[in-house]
């Protein structure tokens, strides 16, 4: 059974750090791409990042770019976002997914995930 867990969330001051992490299970992440998505209260949900593991590609939404990092532990089947500078606008539910490559770093088809998340609130 496809599975993903994301964890790590949490309440941090303006300007603070959370890494995020997404256990895969049920496959392994070598031929597929890896999307951060978020969903703050009353929007849509849009993606933040994503990673191509075959090859490291990545893909980060411009208010992300240079404060959020994404990675791959492959032995542990585990997808991570570092999150660095956190403004009070990146609040909301992180998930993440697996997808087909997409262009690049990007995500293709969204096949697996959209669990229960993770709450990040950025708050003084």
């Amino acid at each position: 059974q496809l599975q993903l867990v994301e964890s790590g969330g949490g309440l941090v001051q303006p300007g603070g750090s959370l890494r995020l992490s997404c256990a895969a299970s049920g496959f392994t992440l070598d031929y597929y791409a890896i999307g951060w998505f978020r969903q703050a209260p009353g929007k849509e949900r849009e993606g933040v990042s994503c990673i191509r593991v075959s090859d490291g590609s990545t893909y980060y939404e411009d208010s992300v770019k240079g404060r959020f990092t994404i990675s791959t532990d492959n032995a542990k089947n585990t997808v991570y976002l570092q999150m660095d500078s956190l403004k009070r606008e990146d609040t909301a539910v992180y998930y993440c997914a697996a997808s087909t490559p997409g262009n690049g770093g990007s995500c293709g088809e969204v096949f697996a995930g959209w669990g229960q998340g993770t709450q990040v609130t950025v708050s003084s």
